[in-house]
């Protein structure tokens, strides 16, 4: 892509050039200074490519609020000029006074327009901004969701009817996240791009790539609840943290640890459960193993068939702050 606009741009600089050469034999006074005008065709051109090397990273939403901030100070400076105000005086001061007005106008617009080009939308592609007419609800998700991978899991079973937005800084994120140097955290990395493919093969599964800019001075978890916020939508998360800021402004928030939490089967006296030994507890005679939800369980009298499965009946729980320690009593083994 970098060497494509690299060439389009030499070709510009060249025909400016050319372009310089050739309006000398439109205009024979200017024949002896071909030279000079290809020069100066030249110069036009480099200056043309300095401005769009400026103007990189400059999104189509900014390009829409600038259209949108010149067309408001031109109607306003026409209404104003058209106005009684200018119907007498010199020719000269009122022309001045209008142009004075239209440039004004025309700045002042264009400069509030690009203040608050997040709260309108005009052209964007993929996702809808305005909430109007939204057929599904919608859900932006942050890096720790994907990395997490229980996303793909809870939209497979089909209970999540939302539309998933995934924000282009958050795919930046975790792409630097994949490629960094420290093992654990390319591995995280790695593990987010492929829940990523996992969520693009799962069908009526609505995915939409949020490619509006966010103000890059913000902060992350800021960007997403602002995003989220703009677009009247959820945000999905893990980090405690950040959940409790989207709360703090306002915004509807899912964490996964706590649908974990609120899924876990009521243990009951008396129950019988299913639980692989693992390995040796405390007491003489002890194994221990864990439910699917995490929840350990210390089986009496089960030492003897560690590795294996086993039934046993609930005698008792204790509530901890890493979850439930279960006690129970070895019922049989499990072929």
């Amino acid at each position: 892509m970098k060497k494509t606009i690299f060439a389009i741009r030499m070709v510009f600089v060249a025909l400016c050039a050319a372009g310089g050469w050739l309006v000398c034999y439109t205009i024979r006074e200017w024949d002896s200074y071909r030279v000079l005008a290809a020069a100066i065709g030249l110069l036009i051109g480099v200056l043309v490519v300095l401005v769009d090397v400026l103007l990189k990273g400059f999104s189509l939403r900014g390009l829409s609020a600038i259209t949108f901030g010149l067309a408001v100070g031109s109607l306003i400076a026409y209404l104003v000029g058209a106005s009684p105000l200018f119907s007498a005086g010199e020719d000269q001061i009122i022309y001045l006074s209008r142009l004075a007005l239209f440039v004004i106008s025309t700045y002042l617009c264009t400069v509030i327009a690009l203040r608050g080009k997040d709260e309108f939308n005009l052209v964007i592609p993929y996702v809808r901004f305005v909430p109007h007419d939204v057929d599904v609800p919608l859900v932006v998700v942050d890096t720790s969701v994907l990395i997490d991978g229980r996303i793909a899991r809870l939209c497979e079973s089909g209970f999540m009817s939302s539309a998933i937005i995934i924000p282009r800084f958050v795919l930046d994120e975790l792409q630097s996240v994949a490629d960094s140097p420290d093992p654990h955290k390319q591995a995280r990395g790695r593990r987010g791009l492929e829940v990523l493919g996992e969520l693009r093969k799962i069908k009526n599964l609505e995915i939409r790539v949020a490619e509006s800019e966010v103000s890059k001075q913000q902060h992350i978890d800021a960007k997403l609840v602002f995003l989220a916020h703009s677009m009247r939508a959820k945000l999905m998360t893990t980090d405690f943290n950040l959940a409790k800021m989207a709360e703090f402004q306002g915004v509807p928030w899912l964490n996964l640890n706590q649908l974990s939490k609120a899924l876990r089967p009521e243990l009951v006296l008396g129950e019988s459960v299913e639980v692989e030994l693992v390995k040796a507890g405390k007491e003489e005679g002890q194994a221990v193993g864990f439910l699917e939800d995490g929840s350990m369980v210390v089986v009496n009298s089960a030492r003897n068939h560690l590795g294996k499965r086993v039934h046993a009946e609930i005698i008792s729980v204790l509530p901890t702050g890493g979850g439930k320690m279960v006690f129970a009593r070895l019922q049989s083994l499990i072929e």
